[in-house]
């Protein structure tokens, strides 16, 4: 068995126990399979990114909590891969960096995560289309774009070759939602 899958599998059902809510209940929730996600909870099955996001979103949570802030982490979909680079939280903020590469034309579509999250993202090399839905921006090397990202919003890898690009998720806690910042 992989040790990160099942290092997330314990994290996803422990979350998952807390809130009270059954497989079928998350899997709904998440939009995945009750059958991926009891495989994902046993360490059974490796998920992709998309997966952890859209359990991450469904639990509330930072993806880096599913990881466990397991500096290094690897994560993959058709086309992208992400890596854990840092995490650090305290009262009231988790903040994740990732680095990430595209292939060219990779496209990745994200539901919006919880209120008050913010996206910034730097372009190291090549060019993505990148923003909520509708608004979404062209940059390139050396340029950056920041949204509130509890909407919608996609990553596209534009022109002939690979993009790498270094990702921050600012995420409030609890409190800091009950104190509206």
């Amino acid at each position: 068995m992989d040790e990160l899958a099942a290092l997330v599998g314990e994290r996803v059902r422990t979350a998952r126990q807390e809130r009270g809510l059954t497989v079928a209940a998350l899997a709904q929730a998440a939009g995945i399979g009750k059958g991926s996600l009891s495989e994902l909870e046993h360490g059974a099955r490796n998920p992709t990114l998309s997966t952890l996001y859209a359990l991450a979103n469904a639990l509330a949570l930072p993806l880096a909590h599913l990881l466990s802030g397991r500096v290094g982490a690897r994560l993959s979909e058709p086309g992208i891969e992400g890596r854990l680079l840092d995490v650090s939280t305290d009262a009231d903020w988790t903040v994740e960096i990732y680095r990430m590469t595209f292939a060219p034309g990779a496209e990745r579509h994200s539901g919006g995560h919880g209120p008050g999250v913010v996206e910034h993202l730097l372009v190291t090399a090549g060019r993505l289309r990148v923003g909520p839905v509708g608004e979404e921006r062209e940059i390139g090397a050396g340029e950056t774009s920041t949204w509130d990202s509890d909407v919608a919003h996609v990553y596209v890898a534009v022109g002939a070759g690979p993009v790498e690009a270094v990702v921050v998720i600012r995420s409030p806690s609890a409190s800091t939602l009950g104190r509206n910042h």
